[in-house]
């Protein structure tokens, strides 16, 4: 049976690796304590750029491995260390990695002195010129540095449970659920059993057993009374898949997934036959002053925040994978998710692209037992066609998950559509024009799914502290790219430019190097355009107004036309206590070109006036 131990306390860190770390006599006296997540350097809230954290830094930690391991199978992993790493122990080199935004395991069951302390040391290159997605140009984002994610050690049988895709499908008034099982270590006598329950639920219904015979074996059995998965019901199993031999249980493997059924049509997004619009926002994974560095509950709660308080269906993990402990908990919360690999707009050498097809292959290995998941981004974000590299990306994609479809976020309109969905970055409305272009003008496939994957954004950045016309008209242009997105019946969705505000190079941003492209400040504070959003949900009443109604915010003191978002199927409005008139769901807008075809449209009101 499996034991995880977690590695997260007690690290020593120094922003320069020396080969003298790696000696057992090493005074690590001048080396900073630490524990994971760890960034390598704490940074201020702006005005700083990305020399701060380009190092090449050493971290260090003792790890006792105790006589009774003896003749287990002991497995390393490090989650995230940005962004090439080396990895020693006793002073001898046992892996490397090239992705700051994917896991690694090392065995280190040959390389372990039993009964004594053991010592751990990780070389991480936090550079911007290494040779690997997303460097090699210039990048709209922080890419930060160091162990930011856990690392821990697991301890197995030398025969073990190596890896376990599960997938559940819907099948008339039933589940079925494939499971293909990968073992290590060989042997006589081995079989596989699985069980399966509901989450919260306190014992396993068995659902069969069946010899191992080789290291390979695909399950697939009929479940039963189940419900299914979806955004409003994310009803989740647990299952439990054992590695057995004569009876004993060698290695068990508990995975949470769902009973759903994904597709992409040409007309949109389906989920269990129904169709979905898919109402999101991108999300980078960075915070202020700690870079990428924060712990589970902060992954967790920018979940729940895009769920909840933003009210949006769907999420893009822009540009690169994402902490488990975010998708997971999409995965419980009910929280479509669009997982892309590392990379901005820049293609490199042979080399890269080598090193790009593999974080492809380890995106969807290491990812894809998440039932939130309903799409692969496999093309760099934004880049230009490259049919060699973009048909070995699809086709690892496609084999190692064919049960999902891939996409490639692009800003080119008619490109080479080698993925199932288009997903273009819309860009086109600028306050005046219509809020989306047609997919005729966009895609060269009628026949296939058209994505916006992001809007707005740099089009019209908006800082907090704006004055009152620049935050409404920021919220109206999101209101207006998603209502051209619900109306054109030809969108299966659209996602929104972006979750919070972040930092960035001086190439882009603001003068105090941040990008006020966010619907939240960098604090995860809303600003007005949340508010369209949130508008949209019907967990919590939502009722905000667009004008503070303070003549000094307003050109020449004209308040204007005033908005309100909410979900409330009606709002009254009042003038100096006066009813004056009720606002219902669903109406035109004074502003003439524009009609509302969101669940929820804004409403206006033209006079300085109390809400209620």
């Amino acid at each position: 049976m499996e034991n995880r131990v977690y590695l997260n306390d007690d690290w020593k860190f120094s922003e320069q690796f020396t080969e003298e770390m790696l000696g057992d006599g090493f005074d690590v006296g001048n080396m900073t304590p630490v524990r994971l997540p760890h960034t390598v350097k704490e940074t201020p809230l702006h005005y700083f750029d990305e020399s701060v954290y380009q190092m090449v830094s050493g971290y260090r930690r003792d790890v006792y491995i105790p006589e009774e391991w003896k003749g287990k199978r002991l497995l390393l992993t490090i989650d995230g260390a940005a962004h090439e790493s080396e990895v020693y122990w006793n002073g001898k080199k046992i892996g490397e990695h090239h992705c700051g935004y994917t896991a690694f395991t090392m065995d280190i069951s040959d390389d372990a002195v039993y009964g004594i302390r053991n010592t751990l040391v990780v070389k991480v290159d936090s550079r911007e010129s290494v040779n690997i997605p997303p460097f090699g140009f210039v990048i709209d984002y922080m890419t930060y540095g160091g162990l930011y994610r856990e690392v821990w050690l697991d301890i197995k049988e030398k025969t073990y449970l190596k890896d376990v895709f599960v997938r559940g499908d819907l099948s008339g008034d039933s589940g079925r659920l494939i499971s293909e099982i990968t073992a290590d270590g060989g042997g006589e006598n081995l079989s596989v059993r699985q069980k399966i329950r509901r989450c919260g639920e306190s014992g396993y219904r068995l659902l069969g057993e069946c010899e191992l015979t080789g290291t390979k074996l695909v399950l697939d059995y009929t479940v039963e009374s189940v419900l299914p998965w979806d955004t409003v019901h994310p009803v989740c199993y647990e299952v439990c898949t054992q590695l057995i031999q004569d009876e004993k249980v060698l290695d068990e493997n508990v995975t949470v997934t769902g009973f759903r059924h994904a597709e992409f049509k040409a007309d949109g997004f389906y989920l269990n036959g129904k169709k979905v619009k898919l109402r999101g926002l991108n999300r980078h994974q960075s915070y202020p002053y700690v870079g990428y560095a924060m712990p589970e509950s902060m992954q967790r709660m920018d979940a729940d925040i895009l769920k909840y308080e933003l009210g949006v269906n769907a999420v893009r993990t822009s540009h690169y994978p994402q902490s488990h402990y975010f998708i997971d908990q999409c995965d419980r919360i009910g929280l479509l998710v669009f997982m892309e690999i590392p990379g901005w707009q820049h293609i490199g050498d042979e080399a890269w692209k080598d090193q790009a097809v593999i974080n492809v292959r380890d995106m969807v290995m290491q990812y894809r037992n998440h039932t939130s998941i309903i799409l692969w981004g496999v093309r760099i974000n934004e880049s230009v066609d490259d049919d060699a590299f973009y048909t070995r990306t699809n086709q690892i994609a496609h084999q190692l998950d064919p049960s999902r479809a891939t996409s490639g976020v692009r800003y080119l309109e008619k490109s080479h559509l080698l993925e199932d969905v288009y997903a273009y970055n819309d860009f086109s409305h600028n306050g005046v024009t219509p809020g989306a272009k047609p997919k005729k003008d966009v895609t060269p496939d009628m026949g296939k799914a058209l994505l916006i994957s992001e809007c707005n954004g740099h089009m019209y950045p908006t800082k907090p502290f704006d004055d009152g016309p620049h935050r409404q008209e920021h919220a109206l242009r999101h209101v207006r790219v998603q209502n051209a997105a619900y109306a054109s019946g030809e969108h299966a969705g659209c996602f929104g430019w972006c979750m919070f505000d972040y930092q960035t190079h001086k190439d882009f941003g603001s003068g105090d190097r941040i990008c006020y492209h966010g619907v939240l400040d960098s604090f995860r504070n809303p600003k007005l355009a949340a508010a369209v959003y949130a508008s949209q949900g019907d967990t919590d009443p939502v009722l905000a107004v667009s004008s503070s109604m303070d003549i000094g915010d307003n050109p020449a003191g004209q308040l204007g036309t005033a908005y309100v978002f909410s979900n409330a199927q009606q709002v009254k409005l009042y003038k100096n206590d006066v009813f004056v008139t009720a606002l219902r769901r669903n109406t035109e807008l004074l502003v003439s070109y524009l009609v509302h075809h969101l669940p929820a449209a804004p409403s206006s009101a033209s006079a300085p006036a109390r809400l209620c």
